[in-house]
């Protein structure tokens, strides 16, 4: 059949108990996808959401933040945030690939760009949800200008020290007065302890809120490192309808702590994607304030830095995976590793290829055990592999090796193994030494659901 290889099709009766499938996702009955009340009503939890709601968040000394109901496009909620970060703190910022660059993206990265990231100067974060001011001209970008102004002038810092971040629906102009008309309220209202908050205030498309806290040991001191990310859709590596923001105590001179973002971001957000689709809003901000009682930390590759690095990697690696568990539409969080690869890039491209692969995302929202699907993916990613020395697995379960099933595998192990509400999926190509891990989650009749009545 053209444009789809045959590869282990399933018997009749496996057939019809995917239609099944598909037919009580899209009722949203049975099984884990449920029918939520839509963009208009309060969406159902994702089932893969971590365990007891959102975590406790440890203030983060030198950061206050609040939030408020501006009403840039969702009614009756907080849509709105605002973070004010000491004087003397240093910020790193990574920001979407995207050719098509949000206005707020822009600024940011001229920000970064200028190298004024750091200085005796307090610094600003404001976050709307709902729109994302991308691809809206000139006017977009006079929106991003007058909104740093009003907040500069709130927390009696330069414009240029106000980072701005939109996510949301592309191309429709941002209504940016009703965020500085929401200022007062917002600088009344700053708390060391408003990042729950914050945390719900930035969401659009997500089911619950996303954050994490760390702790760890830098040169005798004990320094605490929080985050909160939002993201649901159009995640893929560049970063993807997502916004992260990570704060710290620990003293790091500017330049080590962009290398720590951008280390940490590559092992982390960048290993992620819900449906391939890349953002023109992604942006991760780390502000480090300096609060903590140590030696300013010089460089990355010191022990402190190292030390550091890990931590932050740590925290954004949990961000991520929240971001994978609350897929817009998700039943299953899947885990792919691949192994053996001639590079770690070539692993990386290979694990992108089948978590992107909209036929192995259905055959998982099916609990379909369709090997024959990673086998295309590997196939088609443009990287060096050999059927021969190929060997897939479901968990323990080795289900093809050296070019064909496996001798001792069964039908229904696998089938038994997809059922999970998390999978694992283990590629070993045989060729070298380079791996990578990718996080992903299935595709079902919701996604579709979901993005089909996105903007009404």
């Amino acid at each position: 059949m053209a444009g789809k290889d045959k590869v282990r099709d399933k018997p009749k009766k496996r057939k019809k108990a995917a239609e099944k499938a598909g037919k009580a996702l899209a009722a949203g009955k049975g099984g884990k996808a449920k029918k939520s009340a839509g963009r208009k009503g309060a969406a159902a939890v994702s089932p893969l959401a971590p365990p007891g709601g959102l975590p406790a968040l440890a203030p983060v000394p030198g950061v206050r933040l609040a939030t408020a109901a501006a009403g840039v496009r969702y009614a009756g909620r907080t849509d709105v945030m605002l973070a004010e970060i000491c004087p003397g703190a240093s910020v790193a910022g990574v920001f979407t690939r995207s050719a098509t660059r949000s206005a707020p993206v822009l600024w940011c990265e001229s920000i970064i760009a200028a190298g004024e990231t750091a200085g005796r100067r307090k610094t600003g974060i404001i976050v709307n949800s709902g729109n994302a001011n991308a691809f809206t001209g000139a006017e977009g970008t006079e929106g991003v200008k007058a909104t740093a102004e009003a907040v500069g002038r709130l927390l009696r810092c330069p414009a240029g020290r106000v980072f701005v971040a939109s996510t949301g629906v592309i191309g429709e102009r941002l209504p940016h007065e009703r965020i500085t008309a929401k200022l007062q309220e917002l600088g009344a209202g700053l708390s060391p302890d408003g990042l729950a908050d914050a945390a719900r205030a930035i969401m659009t498309t997500d089911t619950f809120p996303k954050g994490a806290t760390r702790r760890v040991e830098i040169g005798g001191s004990m320094v605490t490192l929080t985050g909160i990310a939002k993201g649901s859709g159009m995640i893929a590596p560049d970063m993807a309808t997502m916004l992260g923001f990570v704060f710290t105590d620990a003293r790091v001179e500017q330049p080590a702590l962009q290398r720590m973002l951008a280390a940490a971001v590559a092992k982390s957000f960048n290993c992620i994607t819900v449906d391939g689709d890349t953002s023109t809003s992604d942006t991760v901000l780390l502000a480090a304030t300096g609060k903590a009682r140590m030696d300013p930390v010089a460089s990355a590759r010191s022990a402190e830095g190292r030390a550091l690095t890990a931590a932050l990697t740590d925290l954004c690696r949990d961000l991520a995976q929240q971001i994978v568990r609350d897929g817009e539409g998700a039943s299953k969080f899947v885990t792919i590793r691949v192994t053996g690869a001639a590079t770690p890039r070539a692993a990386r491209r290979v694990g992108m290829s089948i978590a992107n692969s909209p036929l192995v995302k259905t055959a998982i929202a099916g609990e379909d055990p369709n090997w024959g699907r990673i086998v295309m993916a590997v196939g088609k990613a443009g990287e060096r592999a050999d059927r021969d020395r190929l060997r897939i697995s479901f968990g323990d379960i080795v289900v093809a090796d050296a070019g064909r099933q496996a001798p001792d595998y069964a039908e229904a192990l696998g089938a038994a193994y997809m059922k999970r509400d998390e999978i694992e999926i283990g590629v070993d190509l045989g060729i070298g030494s380079g791996s990578a891990e990718i996080w992903t989650c299935d595709l079902t009749a919701r996604y579709i659901e979901i993005n089909a009545d996105y903007r009404s």
